[in-house]
């Protein structure tokens, strides 16, 4: 039956040389977890997970393909055949699980990056860096030549380390981009100007690498869709540029991404921005080929977003990146007819993005194996040696991992929570605009439980002597973290607790969604954190109708989410919603009816009226339970906020890493 239901996204088709044996491929991202420019075991196992989960084809993250090209710490190195064995154990891997193993070549162009590369950037014609505030070399003829080169010889470096391709990145305005696009292509020679012109840097890369590589390697085109980016190259330019390849024979798959260095907050979409983003780019190239594949990326989660863009004929491929790293066989439960157990992406690119743009090696806020396969082993756990009885005291994102992960190890897992519902803190961001993404987790969660066996035991508050009785060979405490009640600020150490709080309508973010607070009309939100507790808290306020007011001591409203590219799309959210942002400031006083607010840069101060004051800070962790259980001398182990309070992703990963050590 579920196989009618994804009946497009399970049918084989060719590629070349190589049959794909369904539609969906694990796509193209830095995972930046090479070390010294080489792929390790991390990488190896990272990619291995995925096509033994059942992708068809997996595109390893891009490998630079000149010194001008590096980016990021975690490149691999370039112009080097020393990476050759070394990618080779990366090949094998994927190959060992039947998927057809592609590698994509880069070269950022105008968009280096010095720290990194500590080499001028090359480009078409020298204009500046949209990836920081530098500008670009203009490349001589021999520089066009050299890098030419570069292409083709990282592709020949792919075929000899067992790759069965490459796909040449030509998306976010990279290299190719800035040939093909008149705005960044001022040049007046044969590089530029017509068409003919502008492609022939395109064209000539893809001819040499076939001719280098051979009649049986797959050569891949990358592009992207940036229709709200004036300078960018529209749909039907797109499409006659790819048209011009397609006719030559010079591809033989082209995928369509979203976003770019012009629109860098759709390159990888949040959950502020709807799915399938790339598919409508995909399905107007679909019309311009007539021997390319067109896989459709960006925002594809899951495999009912791929059957219905492949069902529409909008491409022949989908490409589900941040859906494989969540759930690494989700390819596989989609053909046993099992999508109800796919884990779903939040789309938060908390812990993918988020570590990336930090220039570290990328994992996953609802999947902690990410990256840490070769340690862990993957998605499938090893069984327990021995069947133990393990009690789990906190159903929050810790206790739900932990206990999920022992039962599926073979354990006896009870789980009490203290409420009438699972999830804790974490179920209040699922009832912020746009987040119930994870409200589905939680779903997820009870579903696994339930099929796991474990016992729920619902309004259930445990104490010492109430463990005690269970007698559990395990016992482990998630008892979470609370906001606190002081209204402290960082940024004024030395007041330990806001003066006027005691004259009420003072609230936690956490009352406010938990709907246990009614803060009237004209609300100040005060965010110390720069995340999406204060920042979606405000929203929920404003959508309901709400005057708010932000106050945060950071220089802009959302600072922390600017490593996930959610912050500017939730800004113009708030704007267009009327909510005042008040930056660089603290609180000093609540009256009641006003909080008076003093301005860091000018020492100014202003009383901002208002009927409530809501309060976005660090909690505390709720560790009484712990500290009871240590003095009468109970064995336990604590993780996730009541350890120390942190966000989501430190919980579930201490959930696993303690379910898997039992």
């Amino acid at each position: 039956m579920q196989e009618r239901t994804f009946k497009r996204l399970l049918t084989p088709v060719a590629l070349r040389h190589k049959t794909l044996r369904n539609r969906i491929v694990f796509g193209a991202h830095t995972a930046n977890m090479a070390v010294e420019g080489l792929p390790t075991e991390r990488h190896a196992a990272y990619y291995a997970e995925r096509a033994k989960g059942g992708a068809a084809m997996v595109v390893v993250e891009p490998v630079p393909v000149h010194a001008a090209a590096v980016l990021t710490r975690g490149n691999f190195r370039h112009s080097d055949d020393g990476v050759i064995p070394h990618f080779r154990k990366v090949t094998e891997a994927i190959h060992e699980h039947g998927a057809v193993a592609v590698q994509q070549l880069y070269h950022v162009g105008q968009h280096g990056d010095a720290d990194n590369s500590f080499h001028a950037a090359w480009s078409p014609s020298g204009l500046p860096s949209y990836h920081d505030s530098d500008g670009s070399h203009r490349m001589n003829e021999a520089e066009i030549e050299e890098t030419i080169d570069g292409f083709v010889q990282a592709a020949r470096r792919c075929r000899e380390a067992g790759f069965d391709g490459v796909e040449v990145w030509a998306a976010y305005h990279g290299m190719l981009d800035q040939f093909w696009t008149p705005w960044s292509n001022r040049r007046d020679d044969r590089w530029g100007g017509s068409l003919e012109n502008r492609t022939r840097f395109s064209r000539e890369v893809l001819t040499r690498i076939r001719k280098l590589c051979g009649e049986d390697f797959i050569v891949g085109l990358a592009v992207n869709d940036e229709p709200d980016v004036e300078v960018a190259l529209k749909r039907e330019a797109t499409a006659e540029i790819i048209a011009h390849h397609d006719r030559d024979g010079l591809i033989d798959y082209v995928t369509c991404g979203s976003g770019g260095y012009f629109d860098f907050y759709k390159l990888m979409p949040t959950f502020l921005y709807p799915e399938k983003l790339g598919a409508d780019l995909a399905s107007v190239l679909k019309g311009a080929v007539s021997n390319a594949l067109v896989t459709a990326e960006s925002h594809i989660r899951t495999p009912e977003n791929a059957e219905s863009v492949l069902s529409e004929g909008m491409a022949d491929l989908v490409s589900i990146v941040r859906g494989q790293i969540a759930d690494p066989h989700l390819a596989n439960k989609a053909r046993e007819g099992r999508p109800e157990d796919i884990r779903g992406c939040l789309s938060c690119n908390q812990m993918c993005w988020g570590r990336r743009s930090r220039d570290y090696w990328i994992s996953c806020v609802v999947n902690p194996s990410a990256g840490r396969e070769w340690e862990w082993g993957g998605d499938t756990f090893r069984p327990a040696l021995v069947s133990k009885r393990v009690l789990v005291v906190g159903g929050g994102p810790a206790g739900l991992e932990a206990a999920r992960v022992a039962a599926e190890r073979g354990h006896k897992v009870v789980l009490a929570e203290a409420s009438d519902r699972l999830g804790g803190q974490f179920r209040l961001a699922g009832l912020q605009p746009r987040r119930a993404q994870v409200l589905d987790l939680l779903g997820w969660y009870e579903r696994q439980l339930q099929k796991l066996g474990v016992d729920i035991r619902y309004n259930t508050y445990m104490e010492a002597d109430d463990i005690a009785a269970e007698a559990a060979d395990e016992v482990i405490v998630a008892t979470g973290s609370l906001p606190p009640e002081t209204g402290f600020q960082r940024a004024l150490p030395q007041v330990e607790t806001l003066p006027g709080i005691e004259r009420g309508r003072f609230f936690s973010a956490e009352a406010v969604m938990a709907g246990e607070a009614r803060p009237g009309k004209r609300v100040v939100v005060f965010d110390e954190g720069g995340n999406w507790k204060g920042c979606g808290t405000a929203w929920k306020l404003a959508e309901d109708g709400h005057e708010v007011t932000i106050v945060t001591p950071d220089p802009l409203v959302g600072k922390e989410l600017q490593r996930t590219t959610a912050d500017f799309p939730l800004r113009r959210n708030l704007a267009r919603l009327g909510v005042r942002f008040v930056t660089e400031s603290a609180i000093l006083e609540w009256t009641g009816s006003a909080a008076r607010v003093a301005f860091f840069l000018d020492g100014r101060e202003e009383l901002i009226e208002a009927d409530a004051l809501v309060f976005a800070a660090t909690n505390v962790a709720e560790d009484s339970l712990a500290r009871e259980l240590t003095e009468r001398g109970i064995a336990f182990t604590a993780i996730g906020d009541c350890l120390a309070a942190r966000q989501v992703p430190y919980a579930i990963h201490e959930g696993r890493k303690m379910a898997l050590a039992l």
